[in-house]
């Protein structure tokens, strides 16, 4: 079991400039507006909205920032967005899952299609490669100094509830249910672990290498473009070596 791939995506993410920071901003938010809709602005009784609020100060998003969506989104004439996701397949079959949030769902699916048609894929119907994955909570610790005990993280993991660990250069990687993220890292961090990172992921249960160069070329243009475009909060797929 590796999302080892999802974590370069977001340390990826974190070295781009300040626009595309800010696009990152911009997704965080509506993930959060979506939450504070679904459940109420308090992140005490709002389990969701507590996740998200960690997410965005891993993301280095301001506190200043964080309470103004809260409190725009609480407003009742403000956005709604409606999640969808999209499936298809990359590049010699490639397995790729959109998720996006929308406020025209004409304009997103065109924009998605277009990406995958244009870089060598197909989008495809609801469920053709969502089989493939398997819903699961990663929380990441980081062993960049080596000082991480392994077997003691663990053991501390493993008495709070997460189902398995990896161990991938200078992090760990914990994984677990999706309701029990927020759980295992307030645990881990009460025993001074660094975590920087825990969100959801979706793991896929086999992976695709390409060698053909412009196969390899179109893949990462198409995961360009979806990561720019504001409507597309997530991507997942099964290539392997991606970096």
């Amino acid at each position: 079991m590796s999302g080892h791939s999802k974590w370069k995506n977001i340390m990826h993410k974190k070295e781009k400039t300040d626009a595309q920071r800010a696009s990152v901003f911009t997704k965080i938010g509506k993930e959060i507006a979506i939450a504070v809709k679904a459940g109420g602005p308090d992140p005490a009784s709002n389990s969701k909205l507590r996740d998200l609020i960690s997410k965005a100060k891993d993301n280095n998003v301001p506190n200043d920032n964080i309470d103004r969506i809260i409190k725009k989104a609480s407003a009742a004439d403000s956005a709604t967005y409606e999640e969808i996701t999209y499936e298809g397949y990359g590049p010699s079959g490639i397995a790729v899952i959109v998720e996006t949030a929308t406020d025209n769902r004409n304009r997103t699916a065109g924009e998605v299609r277009h990406f995958f048609d244009k870089y060598g894929g197909n989008m495809g119907q609801t469920g053709c490669v969502s089989f493939m994955f398997t819903e699961k909570g990663v929380v990441v610790v980081n062993n960049e100094d080596g000082d991480v005990d392994e077997d003691a993280l663990m053991m501390d993991a493993l008495e709070a509830g997460a189902e398995d660990i990896a161990r991938n250069d200078d992090i760990f990687e914990i994984y677990t249910t999706v309701d029990d993220i927020g759980f295992i890292r307030a645990d881990l961090e009460s025993k001074g672990y660094a975590v920087i990172s825990a969100d959801r992921d979706m793991i896929p249960s086999t992976y695709i290498t390409l060698s053909n160069e412009d196969d390899i070329k179109n893949m990462n243009l198409l995961l360009e473009k979806l990561d720019e475009n504001d409507d597309v909060q997530n991507v997942y797929h099964n290539w392997e070596n991606c970096d």
